[in-house]
């Protein structure tokens, strides 16, 4: 299977390859974002401080809700009063109880049963999810409180309508400042990011696309450099993986021992591409002086032995929308790039055949 640039600028083939619709369902990031604000708003989620000022947060979730969580921790920083922890797993830390917060965001297996566990124990349950949906009737039936939200498609496709609750309810316990204004900068930061990498504009003015062309043919090892960029790298990594089903490592800077390694040598005499290390760095303006430091360095030992460096910047002040425009980005090149290898982004027949073996 090779990587066919040319794809990428064949209006045609782009309308039917993507047969699932991943290109239109990233470009609806913005109109999520409303979405999801409004459906907090009229859910009762700025109502959270006055049922409860927890010990601490736990997001319950696996894939796209576990980003949430962890896109939630990075927008309240490190100086947050409290703990904010995601669980990946099927059962709450045994410390958990009626003084924490417990927010599950997935009708996923995992996310069910910790909601239902947070319930026994006593904690106060903040879901967010389809209507009608198992969550919902977990949290009613435990007295806690459900934000419906649209959710359609793949999850992954509604990482802004699972989040933007999640942020709201922060805001309502004063961990991070968080209003319409912001939301609405947020979902203007969006729409530009998707008007920017729209399928009829050419590669050349389109940056989702050039950074599919620059990933392809690579092993690209990510890095963050601070926890808001780190969560970007995570989402990165993860679309590329169910999108385009295409491998990424999840560096840091320590990471650079893979220069010396097989993956870093290259052959620019070959008839083919090789496949090899492209190391991309998503930089922040919140990284701490040594971390952009060792940023700098790593670059220069990079361009020092001929592993190609992508540098991507986040824009905007406040930690949402730094991470808002770095997921944009780096959501339509995991769909150009499967695009550009002749895979529809939308399905993943691999999971879907686990699940069936699972549960014969």
């Amino acid at each position: 299977m090779n990587f066919e640039p040319d794809r990428l600028d064949d209006q045609t083939y782009l309308s039917e390859a993507d047969a699932g619709g991943m290109l239109p369902a990233i470009a609806s990031a913005a109109a999520h974002v409303r979405t999801g604000y409004r459906s907090a708003v009229e859910g009762g989620v700025a109502g959270v401080a006055e049922q409860l000022r927890p010990r601490a947060v736990a997001v319950a979730g696996v894939g796209t809700a576990a980003i949430a969580g962890d896109l939630l921790a990075a927008v309240c920083g490190r100086g947050t009063p409290i703990p904010l922890v995601t669980v990946r797993s099927h059962a709450l830390p045994g410390w958990v109880g009626a003084a924490d917060l417990v927010i599950a965001a997935s009708d996923a297996e995992e996310s069910l049963a910790v909601a239902s566990e947070a319930v026994r124990r006593g904690a106060f349950l903040l879901a967010v999810g389809k209507p009608d949906s198992p969550l919902n009737a977990i949290a009613t039936q435990g007295s806690g409180l459900f934000v419906p939200v649209p959710v359609t498609g793949q999850e992954r496709a509604n990482l802004w309508l699972l989040a933007v609750p999640l942020i709201m309810a922060a805001a309502s316990l004063r961990l991070v400042e968080a209003g319409a204004d912001l939301f609405e900068n947020v979902a203007k930061s969006l729409e530009d990011v998707a008007h920017r990498c729209r399928p009829s504009s050419e590669s050349f003015i389109n940056p989702g696309k050039t950074l599919a062309m620059e990933l392809a043919e690579s092993v690209p090892m990510i890095w963050g450099s601070s926890p808001v960029a780190a969560v970007a790298a995570e989402r990165m990594a993860a679309q590329l993986e169910m999108n385009a089903k295409y491998p990424a490592l999840l560096g840091d800077v320590p990471g650079v021992s893979l220069f010396d390694g097989p993956f870093a040598e290259r052959d620019i005499f070959a008839d083919t591409a090789e496949r090899a290390l492209r190391l991309v760095l998503l930089r922040d303006v919140d990284e701490h002086p040594r971390v952009a430091r060792r940023r700098e360095a790593a670059m220069r030992m990079a361009q020092d032995r001929g592993v190609p460096v992508t540098e991507l910047a986040t824009q905007g002040e406040h930690p949402v929308e730094r991470l808002a425009t770095l997921i944009e980005l780096g959501d339509y090149a995991s769909a150009y790039l499967a695009l550009g290898y002749g895979i529809d982004p939308t399905p993943v027949s691999a999971i879907t055949e686990l699940a069936a073996r699972i549960s014969q």
